[in-house]
């Protein structure tokens, strides 16, 4: 039976610098014993020591893994996958791994397959930016967000309790979650959106081809509606793809949602629209006032 040690004892792998791997070693360096940084190329190792993120970077993640107490996997999500099989194995007896994948349930499956001396725990913090890479990262990131934990049922309590310390030093709200549920959820709050705002990009670029002065009249609301469609396109590919079902049931019922609306607009039935944008604005609205007193 593993015990817990202290968090500021620990001393922590990450394995991957970019925006959420970098934002989490500036909110741990100097509140742990120690922040272990790994790139995959030499010449970021100099770039992200000096970024003051980590106390060392290296290119090495097997011996990081070997060493740490704690290790975070902040990789697209196929190479979360691969480093589970690749890394796991080689991490001391009550050793904990996190990861931050943007889907569960592949992961955790993957986890569950893991030696019975690692202690696994599913994560994703709902917090980013459409910007990547090592440049992007800020300390305080993670402030405020909501940060999902998917323990397994071989995870011990004290993992659990580890990660939870974790999610509350960076000043974010820990909840807890099965990696089916999590994956339904996403589907609908962040990978549909990706789609939907790339889905509105395309449709200006076919307009554009009539008329170009399109992108001149663009203003606040086509930037707010499409920004996320300028996210980085690897790490979108491995959600997708990780979540193809869940995603494409969230396409189902939004294009319904669409066809509802466009009913009512080609019947020009203002009583019946005007209920529906009515009510689509009501929730949208207790959305945002709900996230203010949080």
């Amino acid at each position: 039976m593993m015990t817990q040690p202290s968090l500021n004892s620990l001393h922590v792998a990450i394995i991957g610098m970019g925006l959420m791997g970098a934002s989490l070693g500036y909110d741990l360096r100097g509140r742990v014993r120690r922040v272990t940084g790994v790139v995959r190329r030499p010449e970021a190792v100099a770039a992200t020591e000096a970024s003051g993120c980590v106390d060392e970077a290296t290119v090495d993640a097997r011996a990081a893994a070997a060493e740490a107490d704690l290790v975070v996997l902040a990789t697209p999500v196929r190479t979360i996958l691969r480093q589970i099989e690749e890394l796991g194995p080689l991490m001391q007896p009550g050793a904990v791994l996190i990861d931050m994948g943007s889907t569960k349930t592949a992961i955790c499956r993957a986890m569950a397959a893991l030696p019975e001396h690692v202690q696994p725990v599913g994560g994703h913090p709902m917090c980013g930016k459409e910007v990547a890479g090592l440049e992007a990262a800020e300390p305080g990131l993670y402030r405020g967000c909501t940060f999902v934990l998917c323990p397994l049922p071989r995870t011990a309590s004290q993992a659990l309790e580890l990660a939870q310390a974790l999610v509350a030093h960076i000043h974010a709200r820990p909840l807890i979650l099965d990696p089916e549920r999590h994956d339904q959820l996403v589907a609908a709050i962040s990978h549909l959106p990706y789609l939907s705002a790339s889905a509105l990009v395309a449709h200006v670029m076919s307009v554009a081809e009539e008329d170009e002065r399109v992108w001149e009249v663009a203003a606040s609301g086509f930037r707010d509606a499409s920004r996320v469609a300028a996210s980085d396109v690897r790490m979108m590919l491995d959600i997708l793809l990780t979540n193809s079902s869940a995603v494409m049931n969230a396409l189902d019922d939004f294009a319904d949602q669409i066809a509802g609306l466009r009913r009512a607009l080609a019947a020009g039935d203002e009583a019946l629209l005007t209920r529906q944008l009515e009510a689509i604005a009501r929730a949208r609205r207790n959305w945002g006032k709900n996230r203010q007193t949080h």
